[in-house]
Formats: C-alpha cells, structure tokens, sequence
C-alpha cells in the first residue's frame, strides 16, 4: 500500500510540472515549434555606402548569394548604385546564357552612357529580375533585395565562392573603394559620408575622371 502511494505522488508530481512547463512556453509557440527566426539584419554603412553581410562580393562591385546548392542569386552593391545613380534601362542576360566570373553580364545605361558590370558566379542564367525593364531605378534603390538582378545555376558555385569576398575583408575593400573614389570628386560637403552617414544617391556629377576611366578602376570592366 505505501509503495503504492509513492507512486501514485510521483506520477502526480511529474504531471503537474508537465502543465506548468507548457503554460511557461511564450505565447503562439506550440510544443515541437521552433523559435521565430530574428528579423534581417539592416546593412552595416561602411565610407558612406551600404554593405549587406549576408552576401559576398566580387572586387567590380556585385555580389552574389546561394539560395540552395547550385542556385546563386546575384546584384550590384551600393557602391555601384550611388555611381550608376539614375539609370534609363537595364539590359540582362537572356535566360539560357552560360556566363564566366569577372565577365561582363548586366549593362545599365544612362544619358546614352553604357554600364557594365561583371558576374560574381560562373554557371547558367535560369532567371532574371524583369521588373528592372519597367522600373530600372529598382536596381539602385534597393540593390540588396528587390533590385536583384538574376539567379544562376552554378554547378561549380563552391569555387567560385572561394574568390569572393566577405566579412571583415569585405568592410576593409570597401573601405579602399570609398577612400579611392573621394580623391576623384569634386566633393560638395556630405557627398560622401566618412562618419557613418550615408553618400548622396547619385555621385556621378561629381566626378572628376572620365567614366570609362572609372568603370576600369571600379568595375573592372
């Protein structure tokens, strides 16, 4: 009888603090569901320009993320948006096309003036942002999100992704980059932030080289 009763204690001891540690479960989370994951992160401001540290980055300003073990999607950094500033249209590669990293893929154009900017990612173009043919302003608005310009099958994207940059590396070259671009201006007060702030949207009647000269020097094109 007595052994009895123990047990009978101990199995209403156990339930009791079965109820109680769901009751501490914070609400709209249910037994066996995982946590709301934390919102995304907002872009560090690295010499006035944004840089989004869940991408890595090719040295000619576009960037590229995988989105599952093949599938990469790619866009141009903020630094290229300030210097592209207002573009008139946006010219992509057709869906099919095999591109090579560090060549020539997206070409913006602006006041007659042709952009091109570079792949980070080597493979087939299996998707690209359309909306950027009615609204190519999309590019430099939101160049990290909605301005995206295509999604790459990329069968080898591991090494390609070995010689991208990211991280610390990533905040000390775009550093340089918006030391170097500063000694090619003719900077109106705030152009180009140096305390955190943010550049002026569009950088490009500032400068003081020509622009072939400076698609070189940045995009490496």
């Amino acid at each position: 009888m007595v052994v009895l009763l123990v047990v009978t204690f101990f199995l209403t001891f156990a339930v009791i603090q079965f109820l109680i540690s769901r009751s501490a479960k914070p609400a709209g989370e249910s037994a066996g569901t995982a946590p709301p994951r934390p919102p995304h992160r907002l872009p560090l401001v690295v010499g006035g320009f944004k840089l989004a540290e869940n991408v890595l980055y090719h040295p000619g300003h576009t960037w590229a993320i995988s989105e599952s073990p093949q599938l990469v999607r790619v866009g141009i950094d903020d630094f290229a948006a300030h210097l592209v500033g207002k573009p008139d249209s946006v010219k992509l590669p057709v869906p099919g096309t095999w591109i090579r990293q560090g060549q020539p893929a997206v070409t913006v154009e602006r006041a007659g003036r042709k952009v091109m900017l570079v792949s980070p990612i080597e493979g087939t173009v299996v998707d690209v942002n359309s909306t950027l043919q009615s609204d190519p302003s999309l590019l430099v608005k939101d160049p990290y999100a909605d301005g995206w310009v295509m999604t790459v099958q990329a069968p080898d994207a591991t090494t390609s992704f070995r010689n991208l940059i990211g991280g610390a590396l990533a905040r000390r070259w775009m550093e340089d980059a918006a030391s170097s671009l500063r000694m090619l201006m003719r900077m109106p007060s705030g152009a180009l932030a140096q305390d955190g702030g943010l550049a002026i949207d569009d950088l490009t009647p500032y400068l003081t080289k020509d622009w072939d000269k400076i698609a070189r020097e940045f995009f490496l094109t």
